[in-house]
C-alpha cells in the first residue's frame, strides 16, 4: 500500500503533543495532521520559532510526515467557533484569519510539511454569494502569495455548510483566482459521501490532479457527522484502492484520519482506525467486489437528502 496514513491531532486533544506523536509512531502511522491550537502547537503564543523547531525535531526523530491543519475551533476568538472566518463582514476580522493562515504557511515551511489546510467559512447572513466569493478571494490572496514564496501548497477543503462546500465550488474558486499554482485541494472522503453527487471513489479520481491533502473517516449520506470506520455507509476497499493509485499522479501527501469529536477515546480510536484501514487496503483484498459502475454494496445511500441536512457544526 502506497497510502501514507496519518491521524489528526484534533482527535487527540487530551494528549500532550509529544505524547500524541509518540503514540502515532508506535501505532505505525506515517504522519500527522497537526492542527495549530492552544493545546498543541499554539500559533499565537510566545516563542513560536523555538517551539516549532522542537516539534520539527520530534517529527524527524519519529520519522513522521506532517500536514498543517488550521481548523482549530477557538484559536482566534474564544467565544465564536471558527471565528472570525475568511468571510467575516468586518475587514479587520477577515485580516486576522488571513494573518493566521500566513503564519501557518511559515510554520509549515519550518516543519517541512506537505501542505497547509484551510476552509472558507460559512456565508454570513449579510452577504450575497457574489460578495462572499469576493471576500474569500481577497482574504486568500496574501496566503497564496506566502504559499508561493514558501513552496508550501494551500489545500482548501470543501466543507458542508460552508461557502466552498463541494468540488464544484473548489473549481469555481480556481477560476476566480486565476488558478494559481499554490492553490490545491483537501479532499475529505466523508464529505464526499455526505453531499457530493459522485461516489467517493469517483471523487478521488476526479480530484486527483489538484489533491494536496486527504482526510478520511466514515459518514452517512446527508448527515455531516464524522464517524469511526464501520459506523457509516462508505464502502472503503474501492476508495482505498483509488487512493493507493494517487502516487501515479504525483501525490505524496498524507491520508489523515479526521475524528475531531473522539478525543475522549483518542488512543483507542487511533489504534482501531489504522487496523481498519490496513485490513481494507488493496494489499489485503482479494478480487474486487465492485460493480461495473465502481459502486460497492454499501458505498452510497439512496436517501437523496438535500444539502439542507448538512450541519456545518459537526467539526
Amino acid at each position: 500500500m502506497t497510502i501514507r496514513l496519518g491521524y489528526g491531532t484534533n482527535g487527540l486533544t487530551d494528549l500532550r503533543l509529544d505524547d500524541a506523536l509518540g503514540l502515532l509512531a508506535d501505532l505505525g502511522y506515517d504522519g500527522v495532521g497537526l492542527t495549530l491550537d492552544h493545546m498543541h502547537l499554539d500559533p499565537l503564543a510566545p516563542d513560536l520559532a523555538a517551539r516549532t523547531a522542537r516539534v520539527a525535531a520530534r517529527l524527524q526523530e519519529l520519522g513522521l510526515g506532517v500536514t498543517v491543519e488550521t481548523g482549530a475551533r477557538y484559536v482566534l476568538d474564544p467565544r465564536r467557533k471558527h471565528g472570525p472566518s475568511l468571510l467575516d463582514p468586518d475587514p479587520q476580522a477577515r485580516a486576522a484569519r488571513t494573518r493566521l493562515l500566513v503564519r501557518a504557511v511559515g510554520i509549515a515551511a519550518d516543519l517541512g510539511a506537505h501542505a497547509v489546510h484551510c476552509f472558507s467559512g460559512i456565508t454570513p447572513p449579510d452577504a450575497t454569494p457574489d460578495t462572499a466569493w469576493q471576500r474569500l478571494t481577497g482574504a486568500l490572496a496574501p496566503v497564496l502569495e506566502a504559499a508561493d514564496r514558501s513552496g508550501i501548497p494551500l489545500a482548501i477543503e470543501p466543507e458542508p455548510g460552508h461557502l466552498l462546500a463541494t468540488l464544484a465550488d473548489f473549481h469555481h474558486l480556481r477560476v476566480l483566482t486565476g488558478d494559481p499554482a499554490p492553490l490545491g485541494l483537501t479532499l475529505d472522503i466523508g464529505h464526499c459521501q455526505c453531499l457530493e453527487p459522485a461516489m467517493p471513489v469517483d471523487c478521488v479520481r476526479e480530484a486527483a490532479p489538484w489533491l494536496r491533502h486527504v482526510q478520511i473517516e466514515d459518514m452517512r449520506r446527508g448527515v455531516h457527522e464524522h464517524l469511526p470506520f464501520g459506523e457509516g455507509e462508505i464502502d472503503f476497499p474501492p476508495v482505498l484502492e483509488a487512493l493507493d493509485t494517487l502516487s501515479d499522479t504525483g501525490y505524496r501527501g498524507l491520508t489523515v484520519v479526521e475524528l475531531p469529536r473522539h478525543s475522549h477515546a483518542g488512543p483507542e480510536i487511533a489504534r482501531t482506525s489504522i487496523e481498519f484501514l490496513r485490513k481494507h487496503s488493496p494489499s489485503s483484498q482479494g478480487p474486487s467486489s465492485q460493480s461495473p459502475s465502481g459502486q460497492g454494496p454499501s458505498s452510497q445511500s439512496s436517501s437523496g437528502q438535500s444539502p439542507s441536512s448538512h450541519s456545518p457544526s459537526s467539526r
